[in-house]
């Protein structure tokens, strides 16, 4: 396979869009959009997400050390691109896109978004300042999920939360599955039985 060659850039796609709530004493709760949001630690559980300086809710993050991670269903979509592309500093995004904030009992300021498919509650434990962007690295103390979303067992399904994915500029819906952890060695009867429950 030849390659071309071109100048670094963030084309590590694709992510998710999920929408980061944040509030402080002083700032009523708000939502930013992220795109760069990944798993850092499994143990303990850890995430990290990057916020330009200049963003509305970069300081209410980093005064109060808290966020919460939405994560971003197809319903959800058009609200998330709002949120990314309003400021904070302007508009009500929870009254705005008829959002509902949710209390979560691990946050001190910090609502969840009563629409998302599920939640992670984040306490900021390293702010690394990077350029553009300062990254917020966070342990995961709560998570929440919509019982819409999980089946009698208790079992979650995220297949039922329709997530999105965010690829340079543009939103996808996620598409069949295609494997799953551990098939490349699964016997035929094992790989049969879990590619059929996938589907």
């Amino acid at each position: 396979m030849a390659f071309e060659q071109l100048k670094p850039g963030t084309l590590l796609c694709p992510v998710p869009a999920v929408m980061v709530s944040c509030a402080s004493e002083t700032e009523k709760p708000n939502i930013i959009t992220i795109a760069w949001a990944g798993t850092v630690c499994s143990q303990p559980p850890m995430v990290s997400i990057s916020v330009r300086k200049e963003r509305h809710s970069h300081h209410i993050i980093k005064e109060t050390g808290e966020f919460v991670i939405n994560l971003v269903g197809r319903e959800q979509l058009k609200a998330c691109d709002y949120c990314g592309v309003k400021s904070g500093r302007e508009v009500d995004k929870f009254a705005a896109c008829h959002l509902t904030p949710v209390p979560v009992p691990e946050m001190q300021f910090t609502p969840a978004i009563g629409e998302s498919p599920l939640y992670l509650a984040c306490k900021v434990e390293h702010v690394l300042e990077l350029g553009s962007h300062d990254a917020f690295v966070a342990r995961i103390v709560g998570m929440g999920v919509s019982r819409d979303i999980m089946d009698d067992t208790g079992k979650i399904d995220l297949r039922k939360a329709d997530l999105t994915a965010y690829s340079h500029g543009v939103y996808y819906a996620l598409g069949d599955a295609m494997g799953f952890f551990g098939y490349s060695v699964a016997s035929p009867e094992v790989l049969e039985r879990r590619m059929k429950e996938l589907k």
